[in-house]
């Protein structure tokens, strides 16, 4: 990473992606009479547990978006184009530090607007203090039940990836219709992180599983952080489950990944969360991905997915990952079109426009329906070299599921 992305380092993005020069900080008077940068802040882990999914997720996608932008001339505002300039700390995947950083953000840079952090606990951490503070909080990358909830006590909260029981339903849902169609089997290992995230996917997929006919063979949680998940590998593996499912995060996902394969864990189906529609779990695993499935999935028939994933290579050097990456692109599209849209960057306007306002994005018309996007795919699977969304049945682009996944090879 380059050293103008260095933690604690402020600056405007106009091209730093990929190499290019930064544009010029205007100064503060111009800003003041409208013509000056819009000034956006986001606390990111740039360090710690929560780095590799925050450096391929969320990061990336901001860079790309203000590249973009001021590729473009700027942010419309009223009659003005202004330059967006990005202002970005490392929370080193904290919550008590990343609630100081987007504090810090507002209280002393004076940001127009901040974006969410990576992930379901640190988008609840910082939650409050945006509510309180009046500012839009885009918590895309946070999936949790408690979504009715909180857009009750934080109006200005949008969530895009949706509610854990809809993850958890969809996955159920796809294995059941597997059952029917192709005799997949009833047992079930499943194991989840201790951890927001893990704690509340577990919560609903484990009711979910046994009302519908499935038998937990395994029932196990790992803390956040964990350095050897090889006996979750091994215990799974003696039990012979026809289906593996694991609610982890990225480095989780390719160490239980990795240790399946060590383990001869070979189950018809094999399921693991956040990182699975990376690029680099088909990189590491190469034809080992194929057939894996995973949290996330996306239509590669779109045209408008086909030129943003061109877009993000020649940006950023990579392909975005295939689940929440285009959705936090998208996100940035709708905080751009409702700016437009008000003239402004008034903060109170933009959380009406926002939650009421219908947006076209790269992921399709988003009209968010009680401040959370509903309809969405939620089961992927790696298919060549691409993370196809194969359910819910329905959306645009799902693909048939290819069953069972084969045999790892220990070449």
């Amino acid at each position: 990473m380059s050293d103008f992305f260095r933690p604690d380092r402020r600056g405007v993005i106009g091209g730093a992606v990929g190499g290019l020069a930064a544009v010029a900080v205007l100064g503060t008077g111009a800003r003041a009479q409208g013509t000056g940068p819009v000034r956006i802040g986001f606390s990111i882990s740039k360090t710690g547990p929560n780095a590799g999914g925050a450096n391929v997720t969320t990061l990336p996608n901001y860079q790309l978006w203000a590249k973009t932008v001021n590729d473009a001339g700027g942010l419309r505002v009223g009659s003005a184009r202004r330059p967006v300039e990005l202002v970005e700390y490392d929370d080193r995947s904290q919550s008590e530090e990343a609630v100081r950083n987007v504090e810090r953000l507002i209280n002393q840079d004076k940001v127009d607007i901040v974006l969410p952090p990576w992930g379901t606990g640190l988008n609840l951490a910082v939650g409050p203090i945006l509510n309180r503070a009046g500012y839009p909080h885009l918590a895309v990358t946070s999936v949790t039940e408690r979504i009715p909830e909180l857009a009750k006590r934080w109006p200005n909260a949008f969530f895009f990836l949706g509610r854990s029981s809809a993850a958890a339903e969809a996955l159920v849902a796809k294995l059941t219709a597997l059952t029917r169609s192709n005799g997949l089997g009833k047992t079930v290992a499943l194991v989840s992180v201790q951890d927001q995230f893990g704690i509340e996917l577990v919560n609903v997929a484990r009711p979910a599983l046994k009302q519908a006919g499935f038998e937990l063979v395994m029932d196990r949680q790992y803390p956040l952080g964990s350095q050897d998940l090889a006996p979750l590998a091994v215990e799974a593996a003696r039990l012979n489950p026809e289906v593996f499912i694991a609610f982890s995060y990225p480095p989780d996902t390719l160490a239980l990944t990795e240790q399946a394969r060590i383990a001869k864990l070979n189950p018809k189906v094999f399921y693991t969360a956040v990182g699975t529609a990376f690029p680099l779990f088909k990189q590491r695993f190469g034809a080992n991905a194929e057939g894996v499935m995973g949290i996330g999935g996306v239509d590669m028939s779109s045209p408008k997915i086909r030129d943003y994933v061109a877009r993000h290579v020649q940006a950023v050097g990579r392909p975005p990952d295939g689940w929440a990456s285009p959705v936090t692109y998208a996100s940035l599209e709708v905080l751009q079109q409702a700016i437009e849209r008000i003239g402004s960057v008034d903060r109170a306007a933009l959380i009406k426009e926002i939650g009421s306002g219908t947006f076209e994005t790269i992921v399709g018309t988003i009209k968010l329906k009680d401040n959370q996007r509903i309809e969405q795919a939620w089961v992927g699977q790696w298919q060549g070299d691409q993370f196809v969304a194969v359910a819910p049945p329905g959306l645009a682009g799902v693909e048939a599921a290819k069953f069972p996944k084969p045999a790892w090879s220990q070449a």
